[in-house]
């Protein structure tokens, strides 16, 4: 199909309700579909092999990428533009993707040594966002993330992830899925936790992140449920001299996998090493 172009000066035109939906993540309104803003969403989602369905401009906005052949280009009024995005200040360009689709099979014939992060309830965007590109930047093969997470798909998320989302895979699980993968996969899972939770909190760089495992991040108020914690095969916690009680959920994210990302480079244990015993200080892990 060629690239066309049509001026749209109807707040009402089937396209542009499309992507209004989309932004408001209506999926039955918007097909399935996910809206992206800015020419940087844009032009990372067509690195990543992600072709848009439709391409949205205001009229005389000048686009700075080659649009793929197949990418239907509309030019909206200012006016219908800025009915249809989220943002107050409008970039002048929005596109409609379908979003990549992963499953827990794939993710596991991807590596040798999985590394994943849970997230158990998180409900802020921006954090879910953070942890998605901190996942592609240390290495981790995916994001698994639980019933009552906010949808990484949600626009502050996307911005946030600042284009990982369209690399990373990110994968809806239930509790009894990650029971089975623990089962069947050998899955070590830890669950990030204050060290002053209780005495057997280990610290996160004298715990062996390099075998198949996952980082359990809970909700950054409340924590990780009872559940997550009986379900955990370690609790470990990152050191911090200072005296905060625990640290932003995100932040707390990418300390280990930067911790599991140096493990994994560096030389291989030696057939002595353990693990310590119990944390004497009070530092702190992750639950805000």
């Amino acid at each position: 199909m060629a690239v066309t172009a049509t001026v749209i000066t109807s707040r009402t035109n089937p396209r542009v309700k499309q992507l209004r939906a989309a932004f408001t993540g209506s999926d039955r309104l918007s097909e399935g579909l996910i809206a992206i803003e800015g020419h940087h969403l844009l032009e990372e989602a067509i690195r990543s092999g992600i072709t848009p369905k439709t391409i949205f401009l205001i009229e005389r906005q000048k686009i700075t990428i080659v649009p793929p052949a197949t990418a239907e280009v509309l030019h909206l009024s200012s006016d219908v533009f800025a009915s249809a995005v989220e943002t107050r200040s409008p970039q002048g360009i929005a596109a409609l993707i379908e979003p990549p689709a992963y499953s827990l099979e794939n993710l596991l014939d991807r590596q040798i040594s999985p590394l994943f992060v849970i997230t158990a309830g998180l409900q802020d965007p921006g954090n879910l966002g953070t942890i998605v590109r901190s996942a592609e930047a240390f290495g981790a093969t995916g994001v698994l993330t639980t019933p009552g997470t906010v949808s990484p798909w949600n626009q502050k998320a996307l911005r946030a992830s600042a284009g990982s989302i369209f690399r990373v895979p990110v994968v809806s699980a239930t509790e009894e899925e990650i029971a089975a993968l623990q089962t069947a996969h050998s899955l070590r899972l830890f669950a990030a936790v204050s060290a002053a939770h209780d005495e057997g909190v280990l610290s996160a760089n004298a715990t062996d992140l390099r075998q198949p495992c996952a980082i359990l991040i809970g909700n950054e108020g409340a924590g990780l449920a009872p559940e997550w914690l009986a379900m955990s095969t370690a609790r470990i916690t990152i050191p911090c001299p200072g005296p905060v009680e625990s640290l932003n959920a995100a932040i707390a994210a990418s300390l280990l996998l930067y911790e599991a990302s140096r493990q994994r480079s560096s030389a291989a244990p030696s057939a002595t090493e353990t693990i310590p015993g119990p944390l004497r200080r009070r530092p702190t892990g992750a639950t805000r």
